[in-house]
This record gives C-alpha cells, sequence and structure tokens, in this order.
C-alpha cells in the first residue's frame, strides 16, 4: 500500500487495472471503489480524489478503452501489405475483449449515470465504436487496393458487420461466459478470409 501523503505515479491507469482486474475476478457487482483501490494497492480515497465518484470513474475507465482500440484501429492504415488482413484486424477486434471488456460493457451501462456520460462523451467527439468502424473500413480499403481483400468485399458493410458483431459480443457476454473471442475470429476470416 501507498503511504499517506506520498504520490502514486499513473494514477489512473493503475486504478483503471485494478478494476478491469475485479470486474474479471469477481463480476461487476463487487466493483466498489474500496475494492479497486484494494485491488491497487493504494489509499481507499485515492479514486474519490480523482474521479467524482465512481460512476465517472466507470465511464472513464470505458472511454480510456475506447480510445486505446481506436487508436489500435486507427494504427491499422500503417499495416496494409504487412501480415495477413485477418490477423491485423484480429489484433484490433480481439482488444475490446482484452481486461474484461465484456464485464466492463455490461458494467457501464448498468449504471445509468456511467452510461449517460459514456454517451456524452462519445457525442461530444471521444473515439467508441464508430471510430473503430471508420479505421477498419479504411484500413479494407487500402487492403483491397492492394489486392489482398476480395474485390466483391465490401469495406464498409465488413466493418460494420466486425464492429457490430464485436458490440453484440460485449453487450450480451458476461463473467463465466462462453469467451466471445473465437467466434470473432471466425467472423473476421469469414468476411476476409
Amino acid at each position: 500500500m501507498s503511504p499517506r501523503g506520498v504520490a502514486t505515479p499513473d494514477v489512473r491507469e493503475r486504478l483503471f487495472a485494478a478494476a478491469e482486474r475485479v470486474v474479471e475476478r469477481d463480476g461487476p457487482g463487487a466493483l466498489t471503489s474500496r475494492a479497486v483501490t484494494a485491488e491497487a494497492g493504494c489509499a481507499k480515497g485515492l479514486l474519490h480524489a480523482h474521479f467524482a465518484g465512481l460512476d465517472e470513474f466507470v465511464a472513464e475507465l470505458c472511454l480510456d478503452r475506447f480510445a486505446r482500440t481506436a487508436a489500435k484501429a486507427q494504427a491499422l492504415s500503417r499495416m496494409a501489405g504487412q501480415r495477413s488482413v485477418a490477423d491485423n484486424l484480429g489484433v484490433v477486434v480481439l482488444a475490446l475483449f482484452d481486461s474484461g471488456g465484456p464485464a466492463l460493457s455490461g458494467l457501464a451501462m448498468s449504471r445509468t449515470e456511467a452510461a449517460q456520460r459514456v454517451r456524452a462523451a462519445l457525442e461530444a467527439g471521444a473515439p467508441g465504436f464508430t471510430a473503430i468502424q471508420e479505421a477498419v473500413a479504411g484500413y479494407l480499403e487500402e487492403e483491397a487496393g492492394l489486392g489482398r481483400v476480395a474485390g466483391s468485399t465490401d469495406p464498409e458493410t465488413a466493418a460494420l458487420a466486425i464492429v457490430g458483431t464485436a458490440h453484440h459480443l460485449l453487450m450480451t457476454s458476461w463473467p463465466g461466459a462462453p469467451d466471445p473471442r473465437p467466434a470473432m475470429t471466425r467472423l473476421v476470416a469469414t468476411l476476409v478470409g
């Protein structure tokens, strides 16, 4: 545990990672500010010193993870022509399911204030599923131009199918449910294989 009065480096990420571990291990119902700070090994009040409450914390955690995945999706354009198209897409799509993604998504949607905060941030331009979908479509267009995706593949529709399926699986999964990653891998292979 960090001693009182000593700065905790990278507080947000430390708390976010702790929350992911709590949710993945014990389920969304176990997520409390005390559970997060205990898991992070820091002072109990640290979460509330950096966030207005648990709803703001949950919303910021979800938005942070969306932004990370969107950044991976935007980096796809640099991958055009390298490795396989399915492998490149897999890195992005499967990132949505890392670190308790389904449980965190469900948690955010079950907390009304957190869901409203996420929606408002997305409407204001924060990266989310739309940014990921646009980046995937752009990447598929580049790969089609290189002849690595069938000419009959519509990049916009394929991106919608990939991201829409990921969204569906995130919203309908729960801790202990079958792993959604194999289904996503099969879908990507079917669409671009």
